[in-house]
């Protein structure tokens, strides 16, 4: 596929059209190893190796991330007045970029940043019911009655109850700490089953979607490509 090595850059996330131009300029780009200065310049896309600023960018037509989502930062993909995911990607910004699935703005835990749209929807379609593991801290004490509502469905308001989740409770107090499996994504839906239990979520980290699950060595706002092991469960 010949494309001009400008647009190239540009659709890898190398910086916008024009910065990426002054940078060709000012020989910070090279195909094959030979300084290019001529943003216009025709390469082909599959087989010329190029690098800029001595980094490969390479294309590939689909990128699979794994995030740790910190608390604080929406899931979206701009937000003009909060701080997004997309926001903690460093280095090349591959565009077309979103967070497949959305976690609240203080909810932490996997979250999948991908391009491939027909990815996501396989994903998060309620007719895929696929599993979604939350940890979570609960304020108040969560009994075996609180899990059997959860295994019969709870009505949260909807058109509907949810469907049956399980709730597995890990330590009862006055602050308990819980494991929740859903097969849905409904808007606040973890929240709002315990709160129409008469209790509230004070902590909540998503930890597997489906098959995956969430690293353990990132760190919240960390970060890593998937493995293609991992891709082929998600598929």
């Amino acid at each position: 596929m010949m494309v001009r090595l400008d647009k190239y850059l540009a659709d890898l996330g190398a910086g916008t059209r024009s910065e990426v131009k002054n940078g060709i300029r000012k020989g910070r780009a090279a195909v094959d190893g030979r300084i290019v200065k001529r943003p216009e310049e025709k390469i082909d896309a599959d087989l010329c190796r190029v690098t800029y600023d001595g980094i490969p960018i390479a294309y590939r037509k689909w990128v699979y991330y794994m995030m740790n989502k910190p608390a604080g930062v929406v899931s979206a993909v701009k937000d003009h007045k909060e701080r997004t995911v997309l926001d903690l990607l460093d280095g090349w910004k591959r565009k077309g970029l979103f967070p497949a699935g959305r976690l609240d703005k203080d909810t932490e835990g996997l979250l999948i940043i991908t391009n491939d749209g027909d990815l996501a929807h396989r994903m998060l379609s309620p007719g895929k019911h696929v599993d979604k593991v939350y940890y979570a801290h609960i304020l108040g004490n969560v009994s075996a009655e609180d899990a059997a509502a959860f295994a019969a469905g709870i009505d949260i308001g909807d058109d509907k109850p949810t469907l049956p989740a399980k709730l597995e409770i890990l330590s009862a107090d006055e602050v308990s700490e819980v494991m929740v499996t859903i097969h849905e994504g409904r808007y606040h839906q973890v929240k709002r089953m315990f709160l129409a239990l008469g209790k509230q979520v004070i902590y909540l980290k998503r930890t597997a979607m489906g098959s995956l699950l969430l690293d353990q060595t990132l760190a919240p706002g960390e970060y890593r490509e998937l493995t293609k092991e991992e891709i082929k469960q998600l598929c």
